[in-house]
């Protein structure tokens, strides 16, 4: 670790300790304390680690440490979330990926910001490409349906959609090379083998995708759509992580300038006049 790294490290581990109490962590205060909080020994029982060994990491020694030690000593000084993501940088470490998002609840000041990009597209995903809410010109315009729970099977099964998507074809393989690249965060993550597991039995164009190995980080594209009403429509697409729950995207799709597609757009949006619903 860098020495100005350690020093944080060593301030950080201090403040965390200080701020406890031996009932906070159940166990009994013996003997005067002169200092608040925890003493070095008793992190280092909680920890199950050796009391020099700790003394040296709150000194700021260079020293090597593990994730294992670390979820150990973030576990005995009742680390946040945050704090502990906060300790594996400090110790030059990656942090674990936070798995708090499953089950999560998209909140309505979320949706009404997906809905007020219409008339154009939007979309938010998860980790996996789970869709997590498609707002109604994402559905017209690429044609999601009812049935499109995530973005890889769609883009693989769904007729509608791989008519509409003019570079299918070539965009196919960097398609499966971003979702190796995003499954590789989390090799041991169930979830992405049962998505990739599963497409694989329904897709033989996955299937011979997924076993050339390829890797690719997904890039800010134009995503040109052939629409049977619009015509032809082209987007610049950007995806942003949403802060408060870092394994879910947002998806925005602009016209692209010049290209007639926001025109297009307008088109689709207008009400039906004389169109039974």
């Amino acid at each position: 670790m860098a020495g100005r790294r350690r020093e944080q490290l060593r301030d950080f581990l201090r403040t965390r300790r200080a701020r406890l109490r031996p009932g906070d962590v159940g166990m009994a205060a013996v003997g005067r304390r002169r200092t608040p909080g925890l003493r070095r020994e008793e992190v280092a029982v909680l920890a199950s680690v050796g009391v020099s060994w700790y003394t040296w990491l709150e000194q700021g020694r260079d020293i090597s440490v593990s994730a294992e030690v670390l979820d150990a000593i973030g576990g005995a000084l009742r680390l946040t979330e945050a704090e502990r993501t906060h300790l594996y940088l400090l110790a030059g470490l990656n942090p674990p990926r936070a798995d708090g998002t499953r089950g999560a609840v998209v909140t309505p000041e979320l949706r009404n910001l997906i809905d007020a990009w219409l008339p154009r597209p939007a979309v938010l995903r998860d980790r996996y490409w789970n869709l997590l809410v498609v707002n109604d010109a994402a559905r017209t315009v690429f044609g999601y349906g009812d049935t499109d729970h995530n973005c890889l099977f769609t883009f693989f099964t769904n007729a509608r959609y791989r008519e509409m998507h003019v570079h299918w074809a070539s965009v196919a393989p960097a398609v499966v090379a971003a979702f190796r690249a995003d499954a590789g965060h989390a090799p041991d993550d169930p979830e992405f083998a049962r998505v990739v597991d599963g497409l694989r039995t329904v897709s033989p164009e996955f299937a011979e995708l997924w076993a050339q190995h390829e890797v690719g980080l997904p890039i800010q594209a134009v995503k040109a759509v052939r629409h049977p009403e619009a015509g032809d429509l082209f987007f610049d697409t950007t995806t942003l992580a949403v802060v408060d729950h870092p394994d879910w995207y947002l998806e925005l799709y602009n016209p692209r300038p010049g290209t007639g597609t926001g025109d297009g757009l307008e088109r689709l949006s207008r009400p039906r006049i004389g169109v039974p619903d």
